[in-house]
């Protein structure tokens, strides 16, 4: 009878330690964004500061969680925004969910990580009048503990690119 109900208080302890184990920690591609874990003076390819971001982890190390915070203001307002980067274990790939002060929004759900950057593509959106653009962020580790973040827009269905946007992101210590 001991035996019986120290197997089972065994099995029950085990099945519950195991369901209390974080999902996001036991799997290592949920780590393949941490390199962009930091806080971090922005800059752009001129050398000017754009702005400030920290990024961190959240939600038990499933979410990359970026604070954006731009360096001027633009037009009376300093531009600030967020994004919540995850792996979707269902589809196998990251997304990107960005969202801002001006009430701007860009989904990007496919998203998968090769030769030390991670690469994202936008949902396809109206971009004004009868034109459907398509966004390109790449997140590129750099060599020097630094960040690249590449933004491209596509008005073509992705056969051309024009950058919108070439950041470097620089450790703030």
């Amino acid at each position: 009878m001991f035996m019986k109900k120290s197997t089972l208080f065994f099995f029950l302890l085990f099945t519950i330690v195991s369901f209390a184990q974080k999902p996001c920690e036991k799997d290592p591609i949920y780590n393949q964004f941490d390199f962009w874990i930091g806080e971090w003076k922005v800059y752009d390819l001129k050398g000017n500061l754009a702005g400030q971001s920290k990024i961190t982890k959240i939600l038990d190390n499933c979410v990359v969680l970026e604070e954006w915070t731009s360096a001027k203001e633009q037009q009376g307002l300093l531009f600030s925004g967020k994004s919540f980067n995850s792996y979707n274990s269902a589809t196998k790939q990251w997304q990107q969910n960005w969202i801002d002060n001006t009430g701007g929004s860009t989904e990007y759900l496919t998203g998968h990580f090769e030769n030390d950057a991670m690469h994202f593509i936008s949902r396809p959106f109206n971009n004004g009048g009868k034109t459907t653009s398509v966004r390109k962020l790449t997140f590129y580790k750099l060599k020097d503990g630094k960040v690249r973040q590449h933004g491209e827009i596509s008005n073509n269905e992705g056969k051309d690119w024009v950058t919108e946007y070439d950041l470097e992101y620089r450790p703030e210590n």
